[in-house]
């Protein structure tokens, strides 16, 4: 009977992915799960496979270990049977979510009437569809067209356009880049909320900053709002828990390559999977996405002045650094470990709340062909991935009262990450405040005022 159920579940959610009929979470659990010896961890790995269950973490049935925890979401019609399956393995658990649906918000709600004739009435603390932003990225570069520029990356598995913006002052001398990039995972709404965040500050503070003036002396600022946009459309849609891209994949029988999986750094080793229903599907070889190829052609044509990229992910509140694909720590390990310290301190100024700093195989898990692991490979030493907030409430469904304090505390690790990139590669160019050169003028005027005039 558990079987036949699972079939109906199975079949059910293939047929609303396949006619875009919208996914309802009523009455699906999350619960948090942590093994305690190597035949639980069997026996756990084994009905998350059978069952078909949606690992939020890890993401990989590999990864479970002894005293790991594990986060899972368990479909209502499959409930019953999983929870005995789990205590027959002597497997405890803790309910975290007892209505998944409940946790959606707006994306379970009615729409909102979105004001799209000017960025001051843009609601930075509210979740925007993809129309929104495309709208706001036009707005964005229409009303500051002196600092922000509007730019095509490419085309999307559906054929929609990847624009970027471009944030640059005027100069005469050659500037570096900073590129940064949110929503390459489609549920993690908080990412592209931030990189709207970001370029507001920039743009609406530039001219009074004392920093961002600094530092757009010397560098343009890349941002791409939005990688996975097929994606994150299919998250307001039809299913909020989306991760992959939307490409289709044997005859209509799997959808979606996890973008962060595809990028050409040990490609499909640890960390992926193969199998295309996978969350961590690596696709058909290396690049083979539209989404990612897009990237790949911008990076690889810019790579000589780009010292610095950031891609914005969620949740578990770390700055991590190379290397995903292996336990081996880079050339350039304490340097960038010291940067992610320094903003990690800098985030938790804002509202106390602390990011762990580390590399990503060592602090989250194994993961090859991620975009940071790359670009690290190409030469890029300052490559971070940040997972925002938060760090398991309410994991891929924060609400949108935390929007402000996520961003606020973010602008902060990131802004201080791009200050010591910048004083480092142009330290003849660092701005000079007074608080600076107060050691210096006293200094001066102690010599002046004490030395015999000869």
């Amino acid at each position: 009977m558990y079987l036949q159920l699972w079939i109906v579940a199975v079949l059910g959610i293939l047929s609303l992915q396949v006619f875009g009929i919208k996914i309802n979470y009523e009455g699906d659990q999350v619960l948090q799960i942590i093994p305690q010896n190597k035949e639980q961890v069997n026996c756990l790995q084994h009905i998350c496979q059978s069952s078909q269950l949606d690992l939020w973490k890890p993401l990989q049935l590999e990864d479970i270990n002894v005293t790991g925890v594990v986060y899972v979401r368990i479909p209502s019609i499959v409930l019953q049977s999983v929870k005995e399956d789990l205590l027959h393995c002597s497997l405890s658990f803790e309910l975290l979510f007892d209505n998944v649906s409940q946790l959606m918000g707006i994306s379970e709600g009615t729409k909102r009437i979105r004001s799209k004739r000017s960025t001051t009435n843009y609601e930075y603390t509210k979740y925007h569809s993809m129309e929104d932003i495309y709208n706001w990225i036009n707005l964005m570069s229409q009303s500051n067209s002196d600092l922000v520029t509007q730019h095509y990356l490419g085309s999307t598995y559906e054929s929609r356009p990847m624009h970027y913006l471009k944030i640059s002052k005027p100069s005469n001398d050659s500037k570096k880049i900073i590129w940064m990039d949110c929503g390459i995972h489609a549920r993690e709404w908080i990412a592209p909320a931030f990189c709207q965040w970001f370029v507001k500050e920039i743009v609406q503070n530039h001219q009074k900053d004392s920093r961002i003036k600094k530092i757009l002396k010397n560098l343009d600022l890349y941002v791409l709002p939005v990688l996975n946009i097929d994606g994150y459309i299919y998250t307001w849609t039809t299913d909020r828990l989306w991760r992959k891209s939307r490409s289709n994949h044997q005859n209509d029988t799997c959808f979606g390559v996890d973008l962060n999986r595809n990028f050409n750094a040990k490609w499909c080793t640890s960390g992926s999977s193969t199998n295309c229903t996978s969350n961590s599907y690596c696709g058909i070889s290396p690049v083979s996405e539209p989404e990612t190829k897009a990237v790949v052609d911008f990076v690889e044509e810019r790579k000589s002045d780009i010292i610095c990229f950031l891609t914005m992910h969620s949740y578990s509140q770390y700055i991590l650094t190379a290397y995903g694909y292996s336990e081996e720590l880079p050339k350039s390990y304490n340097e960038t470990i010291k940067v992610a310290q320094m903003a990690a301190a800098e985030l938790k100024k804002k509202h106390g709340t602390d990011y762990k700093v580390g590399t990503f195989a060592n602090l989250l898990y194994e993961a090859s062909g991620t975009s940071q692991d790359w670009v690290h490979d190409l030469g890029i030493d300052f490559s971070f991935t940040i997972e925002l907030r938060d760090n398991g409430t309410y994991k891929f469904v924060l609400p949108e009262d935390q929007i402000q304090p996520t961003c606020e505390e973010t602008m902060a690790a990131v802004m201080t990450i791009i200050e010591y990139v910048n004083d480092k590669y142009f330290p003849n160019k660092a701005s000079t405040t007074f608080g600076d050169l107060y050691p210096i003028a006293l200094l001066f005027y102690i010599l002046l005022t004490s030395a015999p005039l000869v």
